[in-house]
């Protein structure tokens, strides 16, 4: 297969890919792990009695407290995550696991389990826990300038706030792990996991054993966007306990209802705030306070606020600002990292409170933005210089110009006044998105390459594969450092016995992190081949060129099979074995002040979407979208399209349809495609142009590239002010005078009718 195209595409279109059940079901020994859950949001555990789940046909044990020899705690930042609870902290919360032949069988006897409950109070909501003072956090702040002095001085002022929802992960592939013993005697954990060194070292603290006694394979995913960073932990300890407990391999995996309420979500977010500024629309000062819904525990839910917190800015200059966010406690299922970690909660509300201000001011909102843009030298609120500035203005200038949008607004405005019941709207919005882990530890990587005699390659990282083809692009690296074809390199599953101390694949960094680590590994073991090459060819070392496999130099036409001079190599007694290693340079942040620059660099881009509103039911279709997103120099340009793309779709999900609905008790009611509205490929525009950015090298990353995972999510915000700017043409229509549209979030057809009625 052509190395442009995903390494694993085959196997995914034929069926024949092995995710972690897979190989659970291979295993003729194999039990399985169902889960006791809750009935009450807050609740204090009286008894457990799990005498007649014993009693029924299959089932080997039922998991308590009690089986845990190690810690009873998976917290990922603080120990407040007990695998067996002795309180009930959410709707849905795991109590105990039983464990049976099979899946049905320990599902059926997980209904006898009995428990007694004491009822308490339960708080559900961000409002309620705000009234309560319930948070897991103290204030976090970053400020700049002095803001109370210029909205004071402001010429204009809104006052404001915004509510943001949730959003599932709905991954294809539900939690999962298989943990069973090793021809050693210690545990091998597969885990369907983007960390898979956070889960080796979770199963050992609840088993009480040394890290190195526990191994942790993640083979591949089916889909993970941040869900399964830090919450694949649990299940993985859970198996694990459950071959301590029975002797024998031990299988988890959710079904969706039980996923979707076990698990947590993007954070819901609350934002109220004091904006001031020019008659031209021109920021003066800014003060917000953003507080996000953390759920029972505290996961991590502080990093997420700071992301949404740097990312306040999106692409404006902020020169008076004060944002202040804290995280609440609630009674509700830990909330936890989805793409974009916060950054999209923050680029939504600087770009909702941009709205206004154009509104109030009759100004074009896309021409409010403009003003607003950083441009050089400017920095940002948390003191980074934005040296890239002026790549903000020209992708602006290119998407406008390339997407009609001046003549296309002419023809929307001419098709609302002859329609009276259907409005149309537009909108283009940009994208600046920081590019690195903002907790500066994990912004490392290695990497270990082995060649063996006949020239064939393996390659092991520390990334995990969920779909989203880091393993092609990591393939990609050897194949243009090494001078192998794609065919001679074997991309191995990913596991803590080969690559120690991982980070998680996550924040967008996994093929600047990994790639260079690669990268690295594959100059240390061409460096070692070359004099053996050269010899081989009569040439100089700087000479020698090595491409598909094959070793040739530019002073004749002699051409040698790498194979070759590998072989030689080993004669030599020469190492076949590289480790690579990379740490990202120049990164620092202080809390305390809330300065530093916590990016390696920023990944940019815009969108322009159009809509169709109906006037009586809200209804709305997406009639075409235009990007223009800045990957610099791509080398995978297809995974990089589909990154794009997929970004944008989810995070139109996320702002238009996909809405998590709770029970007054606090039981989940959206729990599976049927109640909870997913995009399709109905709700995808007939007309989908995507253009990446020319002449865009990104200097100090991985052949010039720029990581794509993320940023393109927030494109999407395109499709909510487009939906807006409907909404405005039905007001404009009825003669209502100026002023802020409020619209919610999701603004689904309900909601944008009753902004209509509104």
């Amino acid at each position: 297969m052509s190395d442009e195209h995903h390494e694993s595409a085959a196997l995914h279109v034929s069926g024949e890919a092995v995710y972690t059940h897979d190989l659970a079901m291979r295993m003729r020994d194999a039990l399985h792990a169902w889960p006791v859950q809750a009935v009450h949001a807050h609740a204090r555990i009286v008894e457990i009695d799990p005498r007649a789940a014993l009693a029924c046909p299959g089932v080997h044990a039922v998991l308590t407290a009690e089986d845990v020899p190690g810690e009873n705690d998976t917290g990922p930042v603080r120990r407040d995550e007990p695998l067996f609870p002795l309180e009930v902290t959410y709707h849905g919360q795991a109590l105990a696991w039983v464990i049976a032949d099979t899946e049905d069988q320990a599902r059926a006897a997980a209904a006898q389990v009995v428990i007694r409950y004491q009822v308490l109070p339960a708080i559900l909501s961000l409002s309620q826990a705000q009234a309560a003072d319930s948070y897991h956090t103290p204030p976090r702040r970053i400020e700049r300038g002095e803001p109370d002095r210029a909205l004071a001085a402001a010429a204009h002022r809104l006052t404001g706030e915004l509510y943001l929802g949730g959003q599932e992960h709905f991954y294809l592939e539900m939690q999962a792990a298989l943990a069973l013993r090793d021809e050693s005697g210690e545990m091998l954990v597969h885990a369907s996991t983007q960390h898979p060194s956070e889960t080796q070292a979770v199963v050992a603290r609840v088993l009480g054993i040394a890290e190195n006694r526990v191994v942790c394979q993640s083979l591949r995913m089916g889909g993970a966007f941040g869900g399964k960073e830090v919450q694949a932990n649990a299940f993985a300890a859970i198996a694990a306990l459950g071959v301590i407990k029975t002797g024998r391999p031990v299988s988890v995996r959710l079904d969706r209802r039980r996923d979707m309420m076990i698990t947590g979500k993007r954070h819901p977010f609350l934002a109220r705030f004091d904006v001031g500024f020019a008659a031209d629309g021109r920021l003066l000062g800014l003060r917000a306070e953003l507080t996000s819904d953390g759920g029972y525990s505290l996961d991590l839910s502080e990093a997420i606020l700071w992301r949404a917190l740097f990312h306040m800015d999106n692409c404006y200059l902020l020169e008076h600002v004060r944002l202040t966010g804290r995280v609440a406690a609630t009674n509700l299922p830990s909330n936890t990292a989805m793409r974009g970690f916060g950054g999209p909660q923050g680029m939504l509300i600087i770009e909702d409170i941009l709205d206004r201000i154009a509104r109030s001011v009759g100004l074009a909102p896309e021409l409010v933005r403009e003003r607003n843009f950083y441009r050089a030298p400017d920095s940002t609120h948390y003191g980074q210089p934005v040296r890239d500035a002026e790549r903000i203005a020209r992708i602006w200038v290119e998407l406008k110009r390339d997407s009609q949008y001046e003549a296309r607004r002419a023809q929307l405005d001419a098709f609302n006044r002859d329609h009276l019941h259907t409005k149309r709207g537009l909108a283009i919005t940009p994208v600046k998105f920081g590019i690195s882990f903002t907790a500066t530890f994990f912004n490392q990587a290695g990497a270990l390459l082995l060649i063996y005699r006949d020239g064939s390659v393996q390659l092991n990282h520390g990334g995990t594969e969920m779909g989203q083809g880091l393993h092609t692009k990591m393939r990609k690296v050897v194949v243009r450092s090494l001078g192998v074809s794609a065919e001679q390199v074997r991309i191995m599953p990913t596991r803590t016995d080969k690559i120690p101390n991982t980070s998680a694949t996550a924040a967008s960094s996994g093929t600047d992190l990994n790639g260079a680590a690669v990268q690295a590994a594959c100059e240390e073991l061409r460096a070692r081949l070359l004099p053996f090459a050269a010899a081989l060819l009569g040439c100089s070392e700087s000479e020698v060129q090595i491409s598909a496999g094959r070793v040739t130099c530019a002073a004749h036409a002699h051409t040698f099979a790498l194979a070759e001079v590998v072989e030689r190599a080993y004669l030599a007694r020469v190492p076949l074995f590289a480790a690579g290693y990379y740490r990202t340079p120049d990164l620092y942040f202080d809390p305390q002040l809330g300065q530093g620059r916590p990016f390696h660099y920023f990944a940019y881009g815009a969108a322009v979407s159009e809509v169709e509103v109906d006037r009586f039911t809200g209804q709305y279709s997406l009639r075409r979208v235009d990007i223009l997103h800045d990957v610099g120099d791509s080398f995978a340009p297809l995974i990089d399209r589909g990154q794009i793309e997929g970004g944008f779709l989810q995070g139109a999900g996320y702002l238009t349809s996909e809405q998590l609905c709770f029970a007054d008790d606090g039981a989940l009611l959206t729990r599976g495609a049927s109640s909870y509205k997913l995009p399709g490929i109905g709700d995808c525009p007939p007309e989908f142009r995507v253009r990446t950015l020319d002449r865009a090298s990104e200097p100090g990353v991985i052949y010039g590239s720029k990581a794509v995972g993320e940023p393109p999510l927030m494109l999407a915000v395109s499709v909510r002010e487009a939906l807006r700017d409907a909404i405005s043409a039905f007001r404009a229509e009825a003669s209502v005078p100026g002023r802020p549209i409020e619209l919610a979030c999701p603004a689904t057809p309900e909601a944008v009718f009753w902004a209509i009625r509104r």
